[in-house]
């Protein structure tokens, strides 16, 4: 039997990009039915105990999801053995993960948009400095990968 699959998100802050990510997820998963653990990460530490940036609150809360609960957290090596599948936001933070990935893990590392068609290889771009309308940008982003990302992980389970 094929253990539940175990993703985590991983962006700079762990304040934007990947609870939105996380909390995408979360939703299609529900909707598709697929029993998943789902989390997520920065590979910084500037954030760490906060909540997400009230821009991204508000842009889940506007598709009917509260975020507000979540906590920005670091990544730890241990993660790559407690996620199947370790999902970066954007090649920077890939670069990292590959980095700190310690050997014989077997947690899948990849780009959000890779679970994409076409979109392989892009990063979702950083709404952190821009206006809040970036935000809807990185939502539609985080979205469609989720939503890919769930298609494969059915055609997996």
């Amino acid at each position: 039997m094929t253990p539940s699959p175990a993703v985590l998100f991983v962006c700079m802050g762990n304040i934007c990009r990947s609870p939105l990510a996380e909390a995408a997820f979360r939703h299609a998963a529900t909707k598709a039915g697929l029993a998943v653990t789902v989390d997520s990460a920065g590979t910084g530490s500037w954030h760490v105990g906060a909540p997400p940036d009230q821009r991204a609150c508000a842009v889940a809360r506007r598709h009917g999801i509260d975020i507000g609960g979540y906590r920005a957290r670091v990544v730890k090596v241990t993660d790559f053995a407690r996620f199947t599948h370790i999902v970066a936001l954007d090649r920077a933070n890939l670069e990292h993960l590959l980095s700190v990935r310690p050997p014989g893990s077997r947690a899948e590392v990849s780009l959000l948009l890779d679970h994409v068609p076409g979109r392989q290889g892009q990063s979702v771009a950083d709404p952190y400095y821009g206006p809040a309308s970036a935000f809807d940008t990185t939502w539609r982003d985080v979205t469609a990968g989720a939503e890919g990302l769930i298609r494969k992980l059915r055609i997996l389970s």
